[in-house]
């Protein structure tokens, strides 16, 4: 365990691709915490199951894991749609008392404007398009995908009412990061939908803009040390490799991100 860490550390993935050991959803990152001396698990949760079955799921994984290794809480950073099964978890299905510290990496904590325009179109669209999604991730692994309902939950009215239900729990320290890419060109992965995203909202990671992940203890906007900037593929390194070699201020690598998360968290006692 790393020296100044005193809880294990869970990984909890987004939505479109799940935890695998041949094609890691959180590339380089995990290895990189344990080379820095951390106990790493993941959630393992369905990519397109719904706040509340994958909040259910999630309750079990933190009871079998604090069980396996006889720690008292956890550690958990969640990327994109997993903060909110975490927190749906953490207050709902009442898991506090085993979650030291919630980290949200570009979680739609406040909705997305750009889902709310897009869910005005067709409803016959938006059906097919969830359930193409949802069987490529049945192939994949999913028990319950259900891409359809999960749509419903990223508007700006569904997310003031998750809200209203999951407040923030006392005993729990919650930090929220958002990211930017610097063009919508930055990330070709990502070019179409940070362009949309751009026309409704402004600067984003290529699908959400900082106004939608920024919760408590609002860490600020992160971007890379290049021109490029950090897209939501980047921010759980799809690519592999280091954002950029150029120096400077921002992110160059984002494992060394992660690695001075977990420092500060063990700083803070965590």
């Amino acid at each position: 365990m790393n020296k100044n860490l005193k809880y294990p550390v869970l990984l909890v993935h987004g939505m479109g691709f799940r935890d695998s050991g041949h094609i890691n959803y959180w590339g380089r990152i995990p290895a990189k915490l344990e080379e820095n001396g951390c106990k790493v698990y993941y959630g393992n949760q369905d990519s397109n199951g719904t706040i509340e079955s994958n909040g259910k799921f999630l309750s079990e994984k933190i009871k079998e894991i604090v069980e396996e290794t006889g720690a008292s809480r956890l550690n958990v950073i969640a990327h994109s749609k997993g903060g909110l099964d975490m927190r749906y978890a953490i207050s709902t299905l009442k898991m506090s008392k085993y979650i030291a510290s919630l980290t949200t990496i570009s979680t739609p904590h406040h909705g997305s404007l750009t889902v709310d325009k897009l869910l005005q179109l067709p409803e016959f669209i938006i059906k097919f398009v969830a359930g193409c999604s949802d069987l490529w991730l049945r192939i994949c692994g999913d028990k319950n995908p259900d891409a359809y309902a999960v749509f419903q939950t990223f508007t700006t009215d569904a997310a003031e009412e998750f809200n209203r239900n999951n407040p923030d729990e006392p005993e729990v320290y919650y930090q929220s990061y958002a990211f930017i890419m610097k063009h919508v060109w930055s990330d070709m992965l990502m070019f179409v939908p940070g362009m949309v995203v751009k026309f409704f909202e402004g600067p984003n990671d290529g699908l959400l803009a900082p106004r939608a992940v920024e919760w408590t203890n609002f860490r600020g906007i992160m971007t890379g040390s290049s021109g490029r900037g950090i897209s939501h593929c980047d921010e759980v390194d799809l690519r592999r490799r280091k954002l950029t070699g150029r120096q400077g201020e921002g992110i160059g690598d984002i494992t060394e991100f992660y690695v001075n998360v977990v420092k500060e968290l063990g700083e803070m006692g965590f």
